[in-house]
């Protein structure tokens, strides 16, 4: 008999989980009747709705779906498209919520939901803590002297330690929750004392490379539920900015190992991916877009990142090349030119120390302002620095940039504009017109290239450019 019962109550269990696919969630939110409200959802810092459904006369309705949304932290938005408060999804999506907007967020009432039980536990205690530490800090801030902030810097910690000790309860309570996995992801490291670094000293590099390595401790770039949270992105922005060198090599580094992490996840690799490309596409930083051109090779046009747009991906492909031509470092390439004279002009025949490329148009009227001063900065500097200024016609007629040249007395650059019959030859033959190899698509675009023309900086103001030759003609600093 009792093989029996427990065959049934196995039976059961089977076909309550069986029963239980998709997602179901029974809401009654006074006071709003025969109006919609919204589940929303996180992406990073986008803010989207999974859903809807419309209150009854008794305010109650249900969230339902077919299939399972991923795991998160959702939140529930008014008819006025207010966000009233949150709640997580993860295994557990069929529960039931009840809540009166007169009485949030204390008068919540979660059924059937764990994850959202010490959600909302932490909730109260986190808003609690919050408003000690707040009247604190209003003290600390209004404090006579010495001993009274002592006082109450004191207070504030021990207010502070209160709540990390109650998110740490919850790991050990429950190890595998969602609330757990979120507390991980809040968590600072905590550098060692100073007794503890080599030496029994502070060592700012030790600490800098500690917080480094446990920066991510306890968390897994397969996690697909760090995505619609709205503090993950934050993190990774902190660690990418802040903790990474920033050069090319050492991003390349980071975001490749990320994405290996994540490739058994497909939404957090698609996550990882789509913010990496829109972030090293138009990087903060000179030279970061080599971050972009290595995505673009390795994964993009390798055929591993098949879920963006035919648009999208056909912009990407356009940027790509017509960066890869003009990477920090890299040579730069040759244009088939002449100048003013109608005699070729090769960039490679310049003898000088450095060049400074200044595509400009004489009917910009942006070009028109700095060109000028760029003249000026030559003559009355970079000229004696071994600086020659390789001015390149990007549009307009010949006539009025002939006669701009002449107006502004720009004597002393190499002036060269590319004749039609060469652009058509270009064309023809399938090469890359300068605008794509040199990625000019305004003006006035300013390159620095160095002795064996190699680019050393581009995309800079004149001010900028005279800041980096600086750098190079210094002599080295003797020991």
């Amino acid at each position: 008999m009792k093989k029996i019962t427990l065959l049934l109550a196995g039976l059961a269990s089977l076909l309550l989980a069986h029963a239980q696919t998709g997602y179901d969630i029974a809401i009654t939110l006074k006071p709003y009747k025969n109006s919609h409200v919204y589940l929303g959802y996180y992406y990073g810092k986008i803010k989207a709705l999974a859903d809807s459904t419309l209150l009854d006369e008794h305010s109650s309705g249900r969230f339902t779906g077919k299939e399972r949304l991923p795991g998160g932290i959702y939140f529930i938005v008014s008819p006025n498209k207010e966000i009233l408060f949150e709640t997580l999804l993860d295994k557990q999506q069929h529960f039931s919520i009840k809540a009166d907007t007169a009485d949030l967020p204390s008068g919540i009432v979660f059924s059937q939901s764990r994850d959202n039980a010490q959600f909302q536990e932490y909730s109260s205690f986190a808003a609690q803590m919050g408003k000690m530490i707040e009247e604190t800090n209003r003290q600390y801030a209004g404090a006579k002297n010495k001993q009274d902030s002592t006082a109450l810097a004191a207070k504030a910690k021990k207010l502070t330690d209160r709540m990390q000790h109650f998110r740490d309860s919850i790991g050990r309570k429950y190890p595998s929750s969602f609330l757990a996995m979120l507390f991980n992801a809040m968590r600072e490291p905590k550098i060692p004392p100073a007794s503890r670094h080599p030496g029994g000293k502070y060592d700012s590099n030790f600490a800098y490379r500690y917080y480094k390595d446990h920066y991510w401790e306890g968390l897994s770039f397969a996690d697909e539920r760090l995505a619609r949270t709205p503090f993950f992105e934050p993190k990774l922005e902190k660690y990418l900015n802040d903790l990474v060198v920033p050069n090319p090599d050492s991003l390349i580094k980071e975001v490749d190992a990320m994405l290996l992490q994540a490739r058994t996840s497909p939404e957090m690799f698609k996550y990882l991916m789509v913010h990496f490309v829109q972030k090293y596409i138009t990087p903060q930083y000179m030279g970061q877009d080599a971050v972009f051109v290595h995505l673009f090779e390795k994964y993009v046009n390798a055929g591993k990142a098949e879920f963006f747009t035919a648009q999208y991906k056909e912009f990407m492909t356009k940027r790509a090349y017509s960066l890869m031509a003009n990477l920090i470092g890299q040579p730069a390439a040759d244009m088939v030119m002449v100048d003013t004279a109608g005699k070729p002009s090769s960039i490679y025949k310049l003898p000088d120390d450095f060049t400074v490329i200044c595509f400009w148009d004489p009917s910009c009227s942006h070009c028109k302002e700095v060109v000028p001063k760029v003249d000026s900065i030559f003559k009355a500097k970079w000229k004696s620095q071994g600086v020659q200024i390789y001015g390149v016609k990007v549009d307009g007629p010949k006539e009025d940039w002939l006669k701009f040249i002449h107006e502004h007395h720009l004597d002393g650059w190499t002036h060269i504009y590319q004749l039609p019959s060469q652009q058509e030859a270009e064309i023809a033959a399938g090469r890359p017109g300068y605008k794509q190899l040199y990625d000019v698509y305004q003006t006035p675009v300013l390159y620095l290239l160095d002795k064996d023309k190699r680019i050393i900086a581009k995309k800079l103001t004149y001010l900028q450019i005279d800041e980096v030759i600086n750098l190079k003609v210094q002599p080295p600093k003797s020991r």
